[in-house]
Order: C-alpha cells, then structure tokens, then sequence
C-alpha cells in the first residue's frame, strides 16, 4: 500500500483518539480484528497499512476513503451525508462513460467505500450499443444468492441506472427492484421507499422464504434502478421448462401442507396439556 496513505490513515486514527471515538490505538486494533502490535508498526511508520485493515476501518469507523487515497475532504465521514459515495466515473477514450461491472469477488470492497482507482484491476469496463446506455450512469453487478428467485438466479447480471441521492425521496418507486450499496453490502431487492416518513427504505426479496427488512438512509451509500438482466440461456423447450414449473409448484404444496401439520400437531399438543 502507498506509503502516503499509510499516513493519512494514521493521521484518522489519531483525530479518532482526539475526538473520543476511540481511546487508544489497542482498542482501536481489537475492534477490528487487528493485532495491536502490527498496528503500533503502522502508527510509528514502520509498516503499510493493509488493505484489508482500511476495509474494516472505513466501514467500523466511518473513516473518509476519499481522504485516505487522495487526500481530499474531512478525515471522518460525517452523519448528515457522508456516506453518500462521490461517483467516479470512468470514460472511454472519445470520453463516452462506460459501465464498470462490478463482480461478486469485488463487492465487498465496493461497498466498504474503496475507490474505483483502488478497486479498477477487478472492476472491468464495457460499453453497450442500445441508444439508452448513453444517457446516464449505468453500473453493472453480479447477482449472487437466491434470494430474487424466480425473477433473478445466482451468476445473473443486473445493468443499472444510478439514482442520485437528492432524488430518492421522489424517484424510488415501490415494487421496483434496485441495487442498494449499504455500508457494507450489495444487494439486489425489490423496494418499498419510506424515506419521507421514516428515513428509510424497505427491501423485499422474492424469494417468500427470505425476511422483509428495513435499511436506515444513512446506512445507504449508493442506489442504483435496475433496468436489464443478462442471464445464461435456457435450452429447455417451453414443455420441459412447464414440468419444471408444476414440479416447484408441487414442492411447495407439499412444504405448506407440512407446516399446517405441524402447527396442528402443536395446537392438539397445548389443548392437551390445558385439559
């Protein structure tokens, strides 16, 4: 890691020490997992920061990525809107924006708020034909989970539209599906907006046997609006594709039929026990 944002990083830790949020540089170290010796090297010059250990510290503690790499903005990312990602934007050589698609094995250092530049050798670019790629930020993701089955499998890739923060409270429509970067994730969900009633959004999956939550604004670094799915091709003809269909329709019969038994099976058990 470049020597200078080992510094930079040193000098967060201390303006943490300074303002309470931590008391030493060892509970610092502890809290993420860290060991304190190793991190006694790094606060005395003796060693780079990993990048591993800036994860965990920008997503623990809020720390400014943009401060740690390029040295601009305030050291600590503060409540109101910090959490927002400044969009970087990558161009083509004529200056058309291309999408940066951003892979399963990257997305945990997208979310913790790394740079694009830090990130760029796993985040690849491409550029699409359709006239409407044109118009916009478009991102792309890789679907991982079942959580959206049916509408969207695991190795699925969802392109997207980027939805700036000042417009959420508007432009998130209900029912719609969205990639939401949080602090720490990136998920793939269809959407209630809450945000001017309850400063946050509510996240559905499709797939019944995932919980409904919600997520806190202030929580949320980017959204971005679904808008196309690539997805491998099915071979199967229309009839093999209707078996398979009847066949999930039969498991789930059968599930539910299995869970009315067994709270017919408890409620005799109760009124047993009552008598």
């Amino acid at each position: 890691m470049n020597h200078a944002v080992s510094k930079r990083f040193v000098q967060s830790l201390k303006k943490l020490k300074e303002k309470g949020v931590i008391k030493s540089f060892r509970q610092f170290a502890i809290s993420v997992d860290y060991l304190p010796q190793s991190l006694s090297e790094v606060v005395n010059g003796r060693r780079d920061v990993t990048i591993d250990l800036l994860y965990k510290s920008i997503g623990e503690y809020q720390l400014n990525p943009s401060y740690l790499f390029a040295g601009k903005g305030d050291m600590i990312c503060k409540n109101g809107n910090g959490n927002f990602r400044e969009l970087t934007i990558v161009s083509d050589q004529h200056g058309r924006e291309n999408i940066v698609h951003v892979p399963v094995p990257a997305q945990a250092g997208y979310a913790s708020g790394m740079p694009l530049q830090v990130l760029k050798e796993e985040l690849p670019v491409y550029s699409l034909p359709d006239y409407q790629y044109k118009m916009g930020t478009y991102r792309s993701f890789d679907v991982c989970g079942d959580s959206m089955l049916p509408i969207l499998k695991s190795g699925d890739q969802v392109i997207c539209q980027f939805v700036e923060p000042e417009y959420w409270k508007h432009s998130i429509k209900d029912g719609k599906v969205y990639v939401v970067v949080t602090l720490d994730d990136v998920l793939v969900k269809r959407v209630t907006n809450k945000i001017l009633s309850d400063g946050m959004i509510e996240v559905h999956s499709d797939n019944r046997h995932f919980l409904t939550y919600e997520i806190d604004i202030e929580e949320i670094r980017e959204i971005w609006l679904v808008k196309t799915v690539i997805s491998a091709f099915d071979h199967a003809g229309a009839e093999e594709n209707e078996d398979k269909r009847q066949i999930e329709q039969l498991k789930e019969l059968i599930d539910r039929q299995s869970r009315l038994l067994k709270m017919y099976e408890s409620a005799n058990k109760m009124a047993g026990a009552v008598r």
